[in-house]
């Protein structure tokens, strides 16, 4: 494997990419505003532009699909009332058309399991609502390709995400009970790195931290973490699940680097 193209290119792509380029491979990266190749490109990576939503003006298409690998990292945008995801996401496909490549990667969510106070292994998830269905929608365009992976991610934070600041000075939070599953992005770097590099991956992988304190005890570490105000917890209770990110652990050898949410916040 020489050559790796990273559909999208932002806050995990773009270290993403540094870091596999460090590891020796050429690597091609989209973006989908033109102003944003410039950083790309100062960086040492092939950039393009490729906005899923107006295909037929973009040039080179072609070649930003010839690779050995591709790793796929549109964040669908549900939360903002984005209704394109799984169109843009069709558009792709047939885009990459019937290349073969070595590793295909997914990047997506463990938004697809439900709160049903119980842990949840890649077994688990389920079109439990509107954002489920479409996730898992999602997935299935990609996972019946050859040397498919889809890497599922829990709460994501690092630079520029603390969490410190999700719930800082917020008062009446429900929910103190609920377990926090989160994965730091050198620890999403360090997965993705390492399946690129093995044959022998499983279908479907969770990503996240092996410690699940609970969101009050956390939020309120967090938010002081940063000197900030911390949030004020009511006596509502709420549904819970706890992420079991341990198969890729067990399977690949895979080691994580932050284990707990609380050593994540000095590195964030």
């Amino acid at each position: 494997m020489n050559t790796i193209t990273l559909i999208g290119c932002g806050w995990f792509g773009f270290p993403l990419a540094t870091q596999l380029m460090k590891q020796g491979f050429q690597v091609k990266a989209s973006k989908r505003h033109p102003d944003d190749l410039a950083q790309l490109q100062q960086a040492g990576i092939e950039a393009y532009q490729l906005d899923l939503a107006n295909v037929t003006t973009q040039v080179k298409k072609a070649t930003l699909f010839d690779a050995d690998a591709i790793v796929i990292n549109l964040p669908p945008g549900l939360r903002r009332g984005e209704t394109d995801y799984l169109g843009y996401l069709t558009q792709l496909k047939n885009l990459m058309g019937e290349r073969q490549y070595q590793k295909v990667i997914f990047i997506s969510s463990t938004g697809v399991y439900p709160s049903l106070n119980q842990t949840v292994t890649e077994q688990d998830a389920g079109a439990f609502n509107d954002t489920s269905h479409t996730l898992l929608q999602a997935e299935a365009i990609f996972s019946a390709m050859a040397n498919s992976c889809v890497v599922r991610f829990s709460g994501l934070v690092g630079p520029k995400r603390h969490p410190g600041r999700f719930f800082a000075g917020k008062t009446d939070v429900s929910g103190a009970n609920v377990a926090v599953n989160l994965v730091h992005l050198d620890d999403c770097i360090a997965a993705v790195s390492l399946i690129l590099s093995r044959t022998d991956t499983l279908p479907i992988y969770n990503l996240t931290a092996n410690e699940h304190p609970t969101r009050g005890a956390f939020y309120a570490a967090a938010a002081e973490h940063l000197g900030l105000i911390a949030p004020q917890f009511n006596q509502q209770q709420q549904p819970s699940k706890i992420i079991d990110g341990q198969l890729i652990s067990h399977q690949l050898g895979f080691q994580y680097a932050f284990s707990s949410p609380f050593k994540m916040l000095d590195a964030c």
